[in-house]
This record gives C-alpha cells, sequence and structure tokens, in this order.
C-alpha cells in the first residue's frame, strides 16, 4: 500500500469545519491554536461560526490551512503518514508543512497574506470563473483564444477528465462560455470565487508573494511533493520558491498531477481537510484506486477502518 495524503484547496470552506474533532482531540486543537497565536485571530470563530470572513480570500486560505493541518496532526498521531504529498492550488501549502518545507507557522502567515494579494490583484467583479463540464482540454484553449479579444480569460483548472475551469475578465469569460455550449459543452457553471485564479491576472499577486518569500525559511522537502503547477515532483527548495511564486497565475493540473501520484505507485489516497471536492475527482479521474476522505469523527473511523483491512490484505 502506497500512500498520498492530498490537501483542500479554496472553495472547500464551511462553518463548522473541524469543530468535532477540535472538541474530541487535543493534538486538533493545539493546531488551532498555534494559527490563532500567529495571526492574532480567533479560529475557532472564524471556522466554526457564521461570519462575514470565512468566504473572504485572506481568511479562507489561512482556515483551510489549518483544518487540514491539524486533521493531518490527528492522522500521524493515529500512525497514518503518507509516502507522498499535493495539494490543490492553497491545499499544496499544507502538503509543503507536511514534507517540512515550510513551518506551520510561517505557512499560516503565509497564506493568509496570499490570500490578501490574490484578492487585490484584480477589483472585486471584474474577474469570473466557470467550470465547463463535458469538453476536451483542445476545444476548450480554442474557445478561450477566440473569446480574449474581450480580455484575458484562460483554462485555469484542469481538475478531472471531463471538467475544466476557465477564469478571466469577466466579459471574455462570460463569452468564452457562450462558445463553449455552442460546441457541446454539458454545462457551463459560473463559479462563486472572488477572482479569476491561476491566470496571467494573477501577476501582481505572484510579485508581492516573490517579495514575501524573501522572509520565509524554505527547506528541503522530506517527502515527495507533487507540484500541481508542472504535475512532476520538486526537485529542490529552489525549485519550490520558484513555483510558489508562478502557482497563483499558473494553471492547476490536478488531473495530471493524481496520474503522477499514480505513475508513482500510490493505490490510496486520503483527501485531509473540509470537504469530498478532491476524493470526487480522483474517483473519475483513476477508478482502480482506493480514495478516502478525513473531515470529521465519521469520516476519521471510516478511514481508520479501511486503512486496516487493507493492511491486513497486504
Amino acid at each position: 500500500m502506497k500512500i498520498a495524503f492530498v490537501y483542500s484547496g479554496q472553495g472547500a470552506q464551511y462553518f463548522g469545519m473541524g469543530q468535532e474533532l477540535y472538541e474530541n482531540y487535543s493534538v486538533v486543537r493545539d493546531i488551532f491554536n498555534q494559527a490563532g497565536e500567529s495571526l492574532d485571530l480567533d479560529m475557532t470563530k472564524l471556522c466554526f461560526e457564521e461570519n462575514d470572513l470565512l468566504h473572504q480570500t485572506t481568511y479562507t486560505q489561512p482556515a483551510i490551512l489549518t483544518v487540514s493541518l491539524a486533521i493531518d496532526a490527528l492522522l500521524k498521531e493515529k500512525g497514518i503518514q503518507p509516502d507522498i504529498v499535493a495539494g490543490l492550488s492553497l491545499g499544496e501549502y499544507s502538503a509543503f508543512v507536511k514534507a517540512d518545507v515550510l513551518s506551520f507557522k510561517d505557512a499560516v502567515r503565509l497564506v493568509k497574506k496570499r490570500g490578501q494579494y490574490m484578492t487585490d490583484a484584480v477589483p472585486l467583479g471584474e474577474g469570473a470563473m466557470s467550470a465547463v463540464m463535458g469538453l476536451d482540454r483542445q476545444t476548450i484553449k480554442a474557445a478561450c483564444d477566440e473569446a480574449s479579444v474581450l480580455g484575458v480569460v484562460s483554462p485555469a483548472n484542469y481538475n478531472m477528465p471531463g471538467q475544466i475551469a476557465i477564469a478571466g475578465v469577466k466579459e471574455a469569460v462570460e463569452k468564452a462560455g457562450e462558445l463553449l455550449l455552442e460546441r457541446g459543452a454539458k454545462r457551463v457553471v459560473p463559479l462563486q470565487v472572488s477572482g479569476p485564479f491561476h491566470t496571467q491576472l494573477l501577476e501582481p499577486a505572484s510579485l508581492q508573494l516573490e517579495e514575501a518569500l524573501k522572509f520565509v525559511s524554505v527547506n528541503e522537502p522530506s517527502l515527495p511533493v507533487v507540484s500541481n503547477t508542472i504535475a512532476e515532483v520538486f526537485k529542490d527548495k529552489e525549485q519550490i520558491k520558484n513555483m510558489m511564486v508562478k502557482q497563483v497565475m499558473s494553471p492547476v493540473y490536478w488531473e495530471d498531477s493524481v496520474r503522477t501520484m499514480v505513475d508513482l505507485g500510490v493505490d490510496t489516497f486520503i483527501e485531509v481537510g473540509p470537504g469530498k471536492t478532491l476524493s470526487s475527482f480522483i474517483k473519475k479521474i483513476d477508478k482502480t484506486v482506493t480514495t478516502l476522505n478525513v473531515e470529521n469523527e465519521k469520516t476519521l473511523k471510516k478511514t481508520l477502518k479501511k486503512l486496516a483491512e487493507l493492511k491486513a490484505l497486504a
């Protein structure tokens, strides 16, 4: 059995995420406390109570990172450790902490800044993202190229076969969506996000992140980390630094990253953090692998039971 931990990205957040585990396990509380001290912020209020901040990118990012790494600490306490790690966009920072590339306190501060930079890069309402269902990469890219006379629009997330997100200037994204429906898309669904992430419009955020990274300690990875920008295992810390900067304005190749991990022998994926989005993508990418997730007491027990069964069969 070769296990990959994959960490949730932005959009997975919800009020109450991590609360049950926080109430039941001291190791989870410890991570929440560390995050709160690092940001001078009540992380439990942010994650557990209805509020206006959780869905703002600046706060969403540290909240998801905290919940993901609190669950990760709990899995470690239960004796479950990965052979390889990856994360969807923001989730890559959880993978970096797991692989000792970043300290947790540095990471939680850095992703809050990253969230702010991403928010500031494009004024609210000017950018948009849509998920395109049922078309191939070439057709989507061609429609984006055609619609780009109205402004920047390009593929942003290659999530799984038959689902690709496009992003850019609102008018150009809408035009690309119309073209794609004409060309056979099953659906084009506007996404509730605060900006056109993973496009060249995020270059200002990229430059600010590059500056912020000068004051952060980046270490050699202690575990293989698969980059979702190039869908390869990072070679060293210098490449990681470069890719952190490029990642916010480059497409996310999640489907390709999962295939890379399968090629490296991964047969069991555990989604660590809120939601089941990555698990659902992975099931569509490769039906032969085991896909589990941990976000609450029920899924924790289910995962521990399944891993025990797989271990017994090995």
